[in-house]
This record gives C-alpha cells, sequence and structure tokens, in this order.
C-alpha cells in the first residue's frame, strides 16, 4: 500500500494527515499556534511556529500511526496564501510572517496601482492592488523599513518556506504564487515588467512550479527533525483555496465550492481565465496544470463566530467542557431556535476590512437593528446568516455577472460541521449542496498533488475521480430563500452608507 502525507499550514493550526492511495484518511495531528496584532489592522505570524508544527505533526502521525516512513510515497504541502516570509543570506528569519489577513498596507495597494495603472495591473495579475497580497507587504517592507529589506535574499510564501525546509529547495508554484500580485497570470511566470518597475529582484523568488510537480525531496536535516524518510519526494504543493478545491473535486466547471474556515471562500475552477475587471473577485492560477480559478473571498468568516465565542460565550464553553462537546455545537442549538432573520439582527463580517465584492481594508464589524429583545441567540444567528450573506455577494457575481455555470456547490471548512449553516447556505445560495466523504479538503488536495508528483495518479483530475465522492446533498428552500433574501437585500444596501464612514472612523483610532 502507498501512502500520502498532506500537510495543511493553516492560519491557527497547522494540520498534517496521512492518507492511502484511495484518499483515505488513516490518521492525523495538528499543532496550534498564535497570531499577533500589534497594531489595529495588523496580522503576524512566527514562522518558526509552523516549522515546530510540521515536525512535531509528522513525528506524532508516524508514532500513532504505526506506518513505516519508508511505506509514505510523497509528501505534499498546503499553506495559508498572501504570507511574506523573508530570510537573510543565512537562511535567518528576517522578524515575523505578516499574513493574509493583515490590513496595514492602504498606501502600498494606492502605489502599487499609481506606479503599473489599474488597468495594466488587472491585464497582467487579473486582480486589482490588493492590501492583502504580497506585493503590496513586500512595499511596505521597502517604504517602512528599508535596512531590513536590504537584509532579505529570499521571499517566499508560508508553504514554501516549509517546502525549503523540508527540502532546501527554494521554489513555489502557480496557485499560490499567483496570489502575490507578482505574476503574469497568463503565462503563469512572474513578470519581469512588474519586478523592474517595482524594483523587486527576481532572484528572490523562488523557482516556479505547476502545483503537481516534484520540488525535491526530504533532506538528510529534514529527516532527522521529522522522522520522515529521506529521499522522500516533496511535490510542489498549492495555497490552502486551491488545494481544498482539489480535496473537494473542484477540478472541472460547474461545481463551485463554498468554504467557511477562518476566512470564507467561494471557488469555481474554470478550463479558461475570467477576468471580473471590477476586480470584485480574484482570478488565480488554480492547482490543475494549465487552468484556472475564480474566488470571492470573506476576510472573517469563521473568525468572526470564534471572536464572538471567545468574548462573550463564556458559559457556552464552560457548559461544553462539561458535556464533553464542541462550544460551537452549544451555539448552533441556541442559533437553530431563532427565526431567519434574527428579528431583524443583521452583521456584516468586516472584523478583518474585506476583500470581496468590497476591496476595503478600512471596513469593519456592524451588527444592524439591535434592539432590547435581542439575546445572544440573536448574536448568533445573525453572525451565520451575515457570513453566508456575505459568501453570497460572490456567488452573484460569479453566476450572474461572469456566467459562471454553478450546477452545485460543495461546502468543507469548520462552517460544514454544522448543520444549520450547511443549510443556511443551500437556502440563501438557492442551490443544492453537497460535502465529499472525506472532510480534510487542503490536506487530501495537498496529497493528491504529492500523489500526481509521485506517479500514482496520471492527473489531478483523474486523482480527483479517483478519490472523492460527494454524500449528503442537501436540497434547498424556495420558502426560507425567499425570506433570507428579503434581509439580504436590506444587507446589500448597509456597505455603501456606511462605507465613507468607516474612513473618518479610523482616522480616529
Amino acid at each position: 500500500m502507498n501512502y500520502l502525507l498532506g500537510i495543511d499550514i493553516g492560519t491557527s493550526a497547522t494540520k498534517s494527515v496521512l492518507f492511502d492511495e484511495f484518499g483515505k484518511a488513516i490518521c492525523s495531528a495538528s499543532y496550534e499556534y498564535p497570531m499577533y496584532q500589534p497594531n489595529t489592522g495588523w496580522a503576524e505570524q512566527d514562522a518558526n511556529d509552523w516549522w515546530k508544527a510540521v515536525c512535531h505533526t509528522c513525528k506524532k502521525i508516524l508514532s500513532d500511526s504505526g506506518i513505516d516512513n519508508k511505506q509514505i510515497s510523497a509528501v505534499g504541502l498546503s499553506g495559508q496564501m498572501h504570507g511574506l516570509v523573508m530570510l537573510d543570506e543565512k537562511d535567518n528569519l528576517l522578524g515575523k510572517s505578516i499574513i493574509w489577513c493583515d490590513q496595514r498596507t492602504e498606501q502600498q495597494a494606492v502605489f502599487l496601482e499609481d506606479k503599473i495603472g489599474r488597468d495594466k495591473l488587472i491585464s497582467i495579475t487579473a486582480n486589482p492592488a490588493i492590501t492583502g497580497f504580497t506585493a503590496s507587504k513586500i512595499l511596505w517592507v521597502k517604504q517602512n523599513n528599508p535596512k531590513l529589506y536590504e537584509k532579505a535574499k529570499k521571499i517566499m510564501l508560508p508553504k514554501d518556506y516549509i517546502v525549503y525546509m523540508l527540502t532546501g529547495e527554494f521554489s513555489t508554484e502557480v496557485s499560490d504564487a499567483s496570489g502575490m500580485q507578482l505574476m503574469d497570470i497568463k503565462k503563469r511566470q512572474f513578470s519581469k515588467e512588474l519586478l523592474d518597475k517595482l524594483e523587486i529582484d527576481i532572484s528572490l523568488l523562488g523557482y516556479m512550479h505547476e502545483s503537481s510537480d516534484a520540488a525535491g525531496r526530504i533532506s538528510k536535516k529534514a529527516a532527522e527533525l521529522t522522522g520522515l524518510d529521506e529521499g522522500t519526494i516533496v511535490a510542489a504543493g498549492g495555497g490552502d483555496q486551491a488545494c481544498g478545491a482539489v480535496g473537494n473535486g473542484i477540478v472541472k466547471e460547474g461545481i463551485v465550492s463554498s468554504t467557511i474556515g477562518t476566512s470564507g471562500v467561494v471557488f469555481a475552477h474554470t478550463d479558461n481565465l475570467h477576468i471580473d475587471k471590477y476586480g470584485r473577485i480574484h482570478t488565480l492560477c488554480h492547482a490543475v496544470p494549465g487552468c484556472y480559478h475564480v474566488m470571492g473571498v470573506t476576510q472573517a468568516a469563521g473568525l468572526s463566530l470564534k471572536w464572538f465565542r471567545d468574548s462573550f460565550c463564556s458559559e457556552q464553553i464552560k457548559q461544553a467542557e462539561k458535556e464533553g462537546v464542541d462550544p460551537y455545537l452549544i451555539m448552533d442549538k441556541m442559533a437553530e431556535k431563532i427565526q431567519i432573520g434574527a428579528q431583524g439582527l443583521i452583521f456584516l463580517p468586516y472584523l478583518m476590512g474585506e476583500r470581496s465584492p468590497h476591496l476595503d481594508p478600512f471596513c469593519s464589524g456592524v451588527f444592524f437593528g439591535i434592539t432590547p429583545i435581542h439575546e445572544k441567540a440573536h448574536f448568533i444567528r445573525a453572525i451565520l446568516e451575515g457570513v453566508v450573506y456575505s459568501l453570497k455577494d460572490s456567488i452573484s457575481i460569479l453566476r450572474n455577472d461572469m456566467k459562471v455555470d454553478i450546477s452545485q456547490v460543495r461546502v468543507s471548512g469548520g462552517g460544514a460541521k454544522s448543520s444549520l449553516w450547511k443549510s443556511m447556505q443551500a437556502d440563501i445560495f438557492e442551490s443544492d449542496v453537497a460535502m465529499t466523504d472525506n472532510a480534510e479538503g487542503p490536506a487530501l488536495g495537498a496529497a493528491i498533488l504529492a500523489g500526481v508528483a509521485k506517479g500514482l495518479y496520471k492527473s489531478v483530475p483523474a486523482a480527483c475521480e479517483h478519490v472523492i465522492t460527494t454524500k449528503n446533498v442537501h436540497k434547498y428552500d424556495m420558502n426560507k430563500a425567499n425570506q433570507y433574501n428579503k434581509y439580504y437585500e436590506i444587507y446589500k444596501s448597509l456597505y455603501p452608507v456606511l462605507k465613507n464612514e468607516y474612513r473618518k472612523l479610523r482616522k480616529l483610532l
């Protein structure tokens, strides 16, 4: 039996999962780490924590599974996108990594569009300047800490740093690198024109692979630290969204995924390049060679519910500990008792600014319509609904403006564990939703890419046909959809009214 190891470098934790060649999860291990927010809108992590997490989870899987490390045919990596990792000439980390949800780079995004031109930038990178993307982060360091930037000899993304630590190979791949905003998306390579204009030396950036290429092999040093067998193939891997899509079988047109994790993402495969000229939807390279994907992103999806849990649900947390269940299960049951619309309470999930369809680092969360009748359960219900409304914004653009075929939505992420959140997505999207048999989306996607790199599968789509099946198809209810739509219309109207006020408020901070 061949085994494949998928490693997902997430925002809250790294999760490693061992699969057999049929996609069955054999063993898994997780390792959590903190996110640092030293200033409003900032978000950082220590890349050392990611590497510690990889070493810990690999060793634990080998210990718990009893599988000999020589039976692991290949390793694949998935990772949070857009982060900035910088190394000096001795491969020392230059400070903490500025990660995907950081919003400090508004001025650099403006600089980028002024320097390149908005239309030109979109024609090359398929996206307008985005604060969360890596290019703006590089410019921020250049402009705010030039001495630190001068020391940089390698610039990479979070999961590419782990690939480097595992193999010693300095590389990246198309799905993750297209989120740096330094690539010519059509050519699937770094843009010399952009790099020259931004005065970023291409030698700082790794060799570009397709996601299912072999990037290298486990080094002797990495083998000692992780327990993996020296010489094991490591695939180039993919960004978490692309890997999650592969793990859910979103590798052909017509099937769309809705993932609620820390962020929320609506993701669709396209055989050909599609660009939203207004920049509301991102277009990036897919982990399927030669193909692309379009996606809309909600910055704080599961993060909104986690924030509320941690800040206001100590009673539910204690109850969950007593009952031996997840606090979210108790919160879910509370929300189920509240009718659609949370009795007039609407939540805008902009805790970390927003990406789709409002590219705005200044907007923040809002509860609209609070009255004395509203209790904790109403607020939980409003958060669940507000997150799905934000995802519907992206679904609507894909369906109506970009004419993307949406015949089925596959739900995944932590949000898919909630039956209420899953049914909300069906009713609010007005589309049947399904889950796959395997709940390990990004890790499975990474393992599939590893299997292709090893030659166990002919191609990424062929692998998905081999290992992925759907279950629990949930039909949407048109009557509920009509009720939700009444509140969704109000939801949509709120951001335009508040847009200028958000900026005024930020100036006061």
